[in-house]
């Protein structure tokens, strides 16, 4: 052993020799050898005494000990993750501290499911083979859509069909809502979404006939849906609530109906409702029913007199419903009852006088036009409601001998049991029986809405872009099943987890296969631009049925339906191609839509760092919802704009759980503006281009009045020849030829409401060399037209004439970089030159409420910059309808107001209704605006465009000077105009 004494001061050994290491191993062997060995414990009766040495061996070998030196970090103290739960099983170390304690350390797996669906594919009592069949049978298709107004029983009407084509149990607490599968329309039971299902329904006759329905929402901020909806059917069922009537939505509607040219079927729905609620008699509610369908025949006779679009019971296409207790009949449904009842019975001849003033005399057996006494009632009365009166009081009345011998002359035979059930689901299994299926609504929809064969050539017209001469347009007219697929997508539904889309469209011609490939057009492409494509492969085709879908290898022709791989390049719609058609290619045309998207939000995550995940999640809104739409202003913040409240409260619960899963914050509603102009500029506005080789002159004016209007509704288009446009300009606004005929645009779109004008003369300027940078300036009008001068917003109802244009001869000096920046100033000076100002949007209100609650309807419309229109009561209800007009802006939060002013006994629905000129002059600098305390009168106007230009990262100072050439600036202030440079 060393001592301190064998080191030296630095620590170096310096005493006797030490021996090897291989000495000392050998000498600590020698002592092992030497130990007497040691027995090792064994339990008592278990035999594990050392094993004897083989026979033959020299000697026992022991095991050699490794003594190397192991390093301390591969020292393994304790057995790895590995070690103990296999190399199979995936392991996760966590540093100490490194995750908070209310996480689990390996998360659970998530199950997204933002939709209800079907566990299995339910039973159905048609065949699912079959249905795939019936799809190679145009002329036994229908594709109609469900509309109407809110809560007046569309998603119910689904219910009742669903029900008699599916075993499923029927729950009396609440009602089934099958289609709507969104979870938001589950908890707020109102539908958000269109929602497609095909069903196999068959007619009185017992004729199968293939339907491809679609539900859809009836709230007024969800009429995008409708929209798109509608583009790919050719017939409406138009549901309406007897005693509500005609309704803001029933308007919509009706009104878009007839502008895309599809045929409308009338189901008066509720009419329990005048029995049970109002409780008026059978003759009053004969009236109310008649008073209901009048209304509504007037409003389409006010768009359309073709006496061809009447609705009326004896023309077979009105139905009477409710949907609620799941039955429904036409005149000539109920005369068959009839008919199956007592024999021989003429069912046409019957059912035609079962509606109108026409009686029946009992004693001489004869329908008369006059009635014998006054007491005396009409047919339909007499046939129709005293039974379904008597049915529903005796079921009421609750006497069990008196129910029985009634339901014993209709021949409904009811188990003893269901007597004692509660009166709805009593009541319910009864008229189950006394009207049977719902055939009659069948037989409407087969005889009153055309087939894919027959709609398919006004479809086409209306909706292709393309020359309706081609052979693709006279395939998709005849449906052709063997010609070029051709599919028009409308509308994108997410998958159950919300990762994907399928597509939702209509094949207008040939057969869509599984696995091929195909052109997808976006709607930004034209045979000359073709950017806008791309090239997919269908993945896999459903038909879809609400909450399951079936599977399909391919649809002929005529058919909706939904389509995987194909939804990467579409946001809005679409158009699908088969990749070998060789003439130009054309898109069928976007959807024009009843409303507009006019509320906006600014958003921002929470997390900055989440922001792509934010940007995702827009993507997939963008997709989802047809109006939504996203904007990033100069500021950087994000806009999301929408069509209402209720709108944008399900885009932002879409956007936080089901497509970017983070959180958001949200900014306080604003409104989208507009700006227009008053008068004609005070003085032509002239600006040189940068290189000052190139001088435009302009001014700028309002449009006549209704001209926007048309613009946006698609009366007039660029599309049309000059000659088509000018014919319309000159008879319909007294334009003079020369000015309808050199319309160069409109903007900020091809539909926008503002229109650039070429008021250049031959002997002035050379037309040829103008012709040259049309499409510069056109460029510059329609990027001027988007953006204006005021705060960044759209310009609506201004008219730029160019007066005068001195252009370079050398291509190289009038280039796009030169013209268009140049065109959108000569364009921004001319508009302020012009007295301009602000445009806001203004809501449409229909009230309804009880009497005694419209003074406080008034106070709170009147708190809002809000008016009254009209005040009418509802006729045959206790209701009154207050038809108002209110600012967007004032708008937000106001149904919580009315509803708490009138104890929750309004209800109110706001949609876009027109644009308005907002009081005041925004460019007015005299006026002196002070924080926290609203604008009022004429300074209302400063102040929204100050707070819009702040909101946007704007200066404050909106002035001419800054938009024209600095010696115009000077010649202006020597001739004392300097006032109007602002």
């Amino acid at each position: 052993m060393a001592s301190f004494e064998d080191y030296d001061e630095f620590g170096n050994y310096i005493g006797a020799d030490l021996g090897s290491d291989e000495e000392e191993e050998e000498a600590l062997q020698q002592d092992f050898r030497q130990a007497p060995q040691q027995q090792p414990a064994t339990l008592e009766g278990y035999d594990d005494e050392p094993m004897p040495p083989a026979e033959g061996a020299l000697m026992e070998i022991d095991e050699p000990v490794h003594n190397a030196v192991v390093l301390h970090e591969d020292k393994q103290y304790y057995p790895s993750a590995e070690d103990v739960y296999g190399p199979d099983v995936e392991t996760l170390v966590q540093e100490e501290d490194a995750q908070p304690l209310s996480e689990p350390i390996v998360a659970p797996i998530k199950v997204r499911k933002w939709t209800v669906e079907e566990k299995d594919m339910p039973q159905t009592r048609f065949d699912k083979g079959f249905l795939l069949n019936m799809m190679s049978f145009p002329e036994m298709i229908r594709n109609v859509a469900v509309v109407g107004h809110l809560h007046h029983g569309k998603t119910a009407l689904m219910d009742m069909l669903v029900f008699e084509t599916h075993k499923l149990a029927w729950d009396a607490d609440k009602p089934t809502r099958y289609t709507d599968t969104h979870v938001l329309s589950r908890e707020r039971e109102i539908s958000i979404k269109s929602s497609p299902m095909s069903l196999i329904l068959s007619t009185t006759s017992g004729k199968s006939h293939l339907v491809h329905l679609i539900d859809t929402p009836g709230h007024v901020n969800f009429v995008d849906e409708v929209a798109s909806a509608m583009r790919l059917v050719d017939g409406i069922l138009l549901v309406v609530d007897v005693v509500e009537g005609m309704m803001v939505n029933t308007e919509a509607v009706i009104r878009h109906a007839l502008q895309e040219g599809i045929k409308i079927t009338l189901v008066v729905n509720k009419i329990d409702r005048l029995i049970l609620e109002l409780r008026i008699k059978p003759a009053d509610a004969y009236y109310k029913i008649k008073h209901t369908i009048e209304e509504i025949n007037t409003f389409i006779s006010g768009i359309d007199p073709d006496p061809e679009l009447r609705l009326s019971p004896e023309n077979g296409n009105v139905v009477f419903a409710s949907t609620d207790m799941s039955w429904c009949f036409t005149l000539r449904s109920f005369a068959q009852m009839y008919a199956d009842t007592f024999g021989s019975l003429d069912v046409t001849a019957f059912a035609d006088r079962l509606w109108g003033d026409i009686y029946f005399n009992a004693e001489t057996r004869k329908f008369t036009r006059k009635a014998a006494d006054p007491e005396q009632s009409r047919t339909f009365v007499h046939f129709i409601l005293d039974p379904l009166y008597k049915l529903y009081s005796h079921v009421l009345s609750e006497d069990t001998e008196d129910l029985k011998s009634t339901l014993a002359s209709l021949n409904i035979s009811l188990k003893p049991v269901m007597y004692k059930m509660d009166v709805r689901p009593l009541l319910k299994a009864i008229l189950d029986q006394f009207f049977g299926p719902a055939t009659g609504l069948v037989d409407m929809i087969a005889e009153h809405i055309p087939s894919p064969l027959q709609g398919a050539a006004s479809k086409v017209e209306r909706t292709y872009t393309g020359p309706q001469t081609s052979e693709i347009a006279a395939a998709m007219k005849t449906c052709d099943t063997e010609a070029p697929v051709m599919v028009q997508i409308t509308k994108l539904y997410h998958t159950t987890d919300a990762q994907s889309f399928r597509a939702f469209g209509r094949v207008m011609s040939g057969t869509l296969r599984k696995g091929t490939p195909i052109k997808v057009l976006g709607e930004g492409y034209s045979p000359e631009d073709e950017e806008d494509m791309a090239r997919a492969t269908v993945e896999e085709m459903w038909i879809s049925e609400a909450r399951y879908f079936i599977p399909a290898d391919e649809v002929p022709a005529g058919n909706l339906v939904l389509i995987a791989g194909v939804d990467a390049s579409i946001s809005k719609t679409a158009t699908l191609a088969d990749p070998s058609i060789d003439e130009d290619l054309y898109i069928f045309r976007p959807i024009k839509h009843m409303t507009e998207s006019v509320l906006k939000i600014a958003i921002e995550p929470i997390a900055p760092s989440e922001l792509p995940k934010m940007l995702s999640g827009l993507r997939s809104i963008n997709k989802s919802y047809p109006l939504a739409a996203t904007k990033v202003e100069e500021s950087g913040e994000h806009v999301l704009i929408g069509t209402g409240e209720l709108y944008l409260d399900c885009v932002m619960h879409d956007l936080r759980r089901l497509f970017a899963e983070i959180e958001i914050k949200v900014s306080d509603p604003v409104t989208k503006f507009c700006e227009t102009v008053l008068e004609t500029s005070a003085l032509k506005c002239y600006a040189d281009t940068p290189n000052k080789k190139n001088k435009l002159t302009m001014i700028a004016e309002p449009l006549e009045r209704g001209i926007a209007e048309d613009i946006e509704r698609g009366r007039v288009t660029m599309r049309m020849t000059p000659k088509e446009r000018g014919t319309f300009f000159q008879d319909k606004y007294q334009w003079d030829l020369l000015a309808s005929r050199s319309i160069w645009a409109f903007g900020p779109d091809d539909s926008g409401p503002n229109i650039l004008l070429d008021d250049t003369l031959p002997s002035q300027v050379d037309k040829k060399l103008l012709g040259t940078v049309k499409e510069h300036i056109k460029q510059g009008f329609q990027w001027g037209a988007r953006e204006g001068p005021l705060c960044d917003e759209p310009m609506r109802n201004v008219k730029f004439r160019i007066l005068d244009a001195s252009l370079a001869q050398e291509p190289i000096f009038r280039g796009g970089g030169q013209i268009v920046p140049t065109a959108r100033r000569v364009c921004y000076s001319s508009f302020l030159m012009a007295t301009p100002r602000l445009m806001e949007p203004i809501y449409y209100v229909e009230v309804q409420a009880p009497a005694d609650c419209i003074s406080a309807v008034y106070t709170v419309l009147a708190r809002r910059r809000g008016h009254v229109t009209q005040d009418i009561p509802k006729a045959g209800s206790p209701l009154y309808t207050v038809k108002a007009l209110i600012p967007v802006i004032d708008a937000n939060g106001f149904e919580a107001d009315l509803r708490t002013a009138t104890q929750g006994q309004a209800f109110c629905l706001q949609v876009f209704d027109h644009w308005s000129i907002v009081p005041g002059d925004p460019t007015d600098t005299s006026i002196k605006l002070r924080p926290l305390e609203p604008a009022s009168g004429q300074a209302l106007a400063r102040d929204l465009v100050l707070k819009t230009r702040r909101r946007k990262g704007l200066g404050d100072q909106i002035a001419v000077s800054k938009y024209l050439d600095d010696e115009f600036v000077l010649a202006l202030s020597a001739s004392g105009h300097a006032d109007l440079l602002g």
